[in-house]
This record gives structure tokens, sequence and C-alpha cells, in this order.
């Protein structure tokens, strides 16, 4: 049996940490002694989660095989059914690599996260600034065309526009606190981030975005004009992220 030491995860939703905890437990019956970490990470580490937020852990290990994958499969979907979790499992030594290629989601993490079993794998993790710079430049491009293609699919539904546009909240924030970190201003957190980056030029669609995470209902027209705003924001973001150095 596993010795990671469990935690509880601060200021969820009961029946969210009710999932969360039931999926832990299987997770330490499948790896026993080959656990090394599990930790919750983004809007839910933060205790910040919207009814639209995904529930992420990553899951760090000694081993991964196909018969962990296989008594996996069932609470994993289950979970991800209930409460939108999304699971990444790492492999110890895969860690640093990871961390080098996909700087802007590991710098994230090392920001947000809580551990909830085992020990911080994170917390001494190193990652390039080139590297993160180059890496956030690909996630605001791939944000704004993700978000213009999925924009003129489900555009006419009415009801889908707000969902849309709370899907850029976290992308966006997490960008936002990247950003302002090369250029060595931090903000206190995801959202002051958004803001400070947004000014007031795009302060408007900022509240419209965070009235979507918080209702999920918004008059169609505001949501699309904030929406295409933030697309914008997100290229001027860009922007500034292309003129940063390499070398603090």
């Amino acid at each position: 049996m596993s010795q990671t030491t469990p935690n509880r995860p601060n200021d969820l939703p009961p029946p969210i940490a009710r999932a969360l905890n039931d999926f832990l437990a299987v997770v330490e019956d499948t790896f026993g002694d080959r656990l090394v970490s599990a930790v919750l990470f983004g809007s839910a580490a933060e205790g910040r989660i919207r009814a639209t937020s995904d529930v992420n852990l990553a899951i760090v290990t000694r081993t991964y095989t196909r018969e962990d994958a296989d008594r996996l499969r069932e609470p994993l979907t289950l979970a991800h059914a209930a409460i939108a979790l999304n699971v990444m499992f790492l492999v110890e030594d895969e860690v640093g690599a990871a961390a080098e290629a996909f700087a802007a989601k590991f710098a994230d993490i090392r920001r947000r996260r809580q551990v909830l079993r085992g020990r911080d794998v994170f917390a001494g993790i190193t990652i390039p600034r080139a590297a993160e710079i180059h890496r956030l430049k690909q996630v605001l491009l791939n944000l704004v065309l993700r978000a213009r293609t999925a924009y003129a699919l489900r555009g006419l539904r009415d009801e889908q526009v707000p969902v849309l546009l709370a899907d850029l909240a976290g992308p966006l924030r997490s960008c936002a606190a990247a950003l302002l970190e090369l250029e060595g201003a931090p903000a206190a957190d995801g959202r002051e981030a958004l803001l400070a980056v947004a000014g007031p030029r795009f302060r408007q669609a900022v509240e419209t975005l965070t009235r979507a995470r918080q209702e999920a209902r918004l008059p169609p027209e505001d949501a699309g004009q904030a929406l295409f705003d933030l697309l914008e924001l997100a290229q001027q973001m860009r922007g500034r992220v292309a003129a940063l150095r390499s070398e603090a």
C-alpha cells in the first residue's frame, strides 16, 4: 500500500471533492508504492472553480503500465463525466522533459497547485525562459484559431456562445499571469493578471468573461462581442510575448 500522505482539496464544492477523493482512492489502490504524487492544479487548486471549470489533476508514478490504464479506465470515465476531471499521467523521470516541452502549462502548474498525495514534484522544476516564451506564443495563437472555428461552428446556437466565452477564461488568465511574470511584474493571481494586461480597452470584455464563468447565461450579442474583443487581446498579448528577450 502507498505511503503517500493524503490531503483534502481546499474549498471545492462537496460533490466535486467527493468524486475527486473517490478517484484518488482508486489511484492509490492501483499504484500502491509506485504513486509518487497527486497534484491538483488550475482553478480548482485556487478554490475558484466554477460550473464551467474543469478539474485538473497530475498523477506522477514510478511506472505506468497497460494494466494500470485498464484498471483506471472506468473510474476515470465516470469522474470525467461527473466533474470534468482531466488527468495527466506522468512517470517520475518524465517531469523535467515535460516541463520543458510544455513550458507554459507547467509554469501555470508551478503557480497554481495543491499536493493531494505524496510529495511536491513540481516545486523544484526549472522551466527555461526561452522555452516558456516560445510555448506561450504557440498557446495564444492556438487559442485564437480554435476559438474562431468554434464560434463559426456553434455561434448560431445562442446558449453556446457564453460557453465558448467561458472556455477562454482559464487559458487567458494563465497566459496573462505567465506574460506578467516574464515581464518581471507578476500579479497576485490569474484574474488580476488578466485585468492588468487588458487595461481600459478590454476591461468590459474581461468583466463579461467573468460573468460568463459565474452565470453561464448571457445575452448572445454581449458574449459574442466579448469573445472577439478577447481574441484581439490575445493577439496583442502574443505581440508582447514576441518582444520579450529570451534571457532575463
